[in-house]
């Protein structure tokens, strides 16, 4: 066989075989080695999501958690082993974390038909935007072709993903370093129109803070005491908790954000004007939210001969 022709040859292989040779992303990665991959992940979140309107919320936040911790490569997946702690019981994410079991149940209807093609990494991303689409989100083209890491770092989920107390110019160097602007982490942080909070994560907020609508705090005092029931659940949004809207932003301009990070974002900074728009225009909060999680799914994605799939999300090969 000719040079050239031998060369064209491993090009088309490495294809074939769901390589990206020139390690990018791309929405039809699997359109030859996995062509049911992108509907068998979205039949798995429909159901998931219409059991349990919460875990759409828990879909993008798992995905989100992911991503800020070594890149999109599903690390937060992986279960602790005797020779690592991973990121499942970092600060963040323990006790709180939720949707393992979910994409779990995709990944392994997918291996029926396409064992050993599609990443864990790549599931989080579909199931991202396939959870905001079921509830009333946006959908977008999910850019694909992500490999699986082979290690995972308690540690550096514990230095790399926001806390909830962080000040609004922590939020916004935080999401810079990962190459997302204020713009960005604002239309981000409207994810918080759906799902729920533990009490821990906002009991100082409705008990000691000011810049908070005092009936709404009193509100929610009734369920978090300052001690005690430190995991009871408040909705995030608490006039439409299981639909993607803009109230959430609605609610941070009447002092009514539940976490310390969500009012933050409209608090005389350089953000107000941001939340502002979105509160008076969801259709801009929906694209730019789409655009946002695009930009997201981008982070230091492993491609190529980098990394591995999984046969199984929680493990090694």
């Amino acid at each position: 066989m000719a040079m050239p022709r031998v060369i064209a040859f491993v090009w088309l292989l490495l294809s074939l075989l769901g390589i990206a040779c020139d390690a990018q992303l791309s929405s039809t990665f699997y359109d030859q080695t996995c062509p049911t991959a992108l509907t068998t992940i979205r039949t798995v979140i429909r159901q998931a999501v219409s059991q349990e309107r919460r875990m759409a919320a828990s879909l993008i936040r798992l995905h989100f958690h992911d991503c800020f911790v070594q890149g999109c490569d599903a690390s937060i997946l992986l279960d602790d082993t005797p020779s690592m702690i991973g990121e499942q019981n970092a600060a963040p994410n323990r006790n709180s974390a939720r949707g393992y079991g979910v994409i779990h149940k995709a990944k392994t209807e997918v291996e029926k038909s396409c064992p050993g093609v599609v990443s864990c990494a790549d599931i989080l991303a579909v199931a991202a935007r396939d959870a905001s689409f079921s509830v009333g989100g946006p959908s977008w083209t999910v850019k694909l072709g992500r490999r699986d890491s082979t290690t995972a770092s308690k540690t550096l989920a514990e230095s790399e993903l926001p806390h909830f107390q962080e000040s609004l110019d922590r939020l916004i160097s935080i999401f810079s370093n990962k190459g997302l602007s204020a713009r960005d982490m604002v239309a981000l942080s409207g994810s918080h129109t759906i799902g729920q909070a533990q009490c821990f994560l906002f009991r100082n907020r409705i008990h000691n803070q000011t810049n908070i609508d005092t009936g709404f705090a009193s509100t929610r005092r009734r369920t978090c005491p300052t001690s005690g029931g430190d995991e009871k659940l408040a909705p995030l949004d608490l006039v439409t908790p299981n639909s993607f809207d803009n109230n959430y932003f609605k609610n941070l301009i009447q002092k009514k954000g539940l976490l310390e990070t969500d009012q933050a974002l409209f608090n005389g900074g350089s953000t107000d004007s941001i939340v502002t728009d979105y509160s008076k225009n969801p259709t801009a909060f929906k694209s730019d939210f789409a655009t946002a999680m695009i930009k997201m799914g981008d982070i230091e994605p492993l491609t190529g001969l980098e990394g591995q799939i999984r046969n199984i999300c929680g493990a090694v090969n």
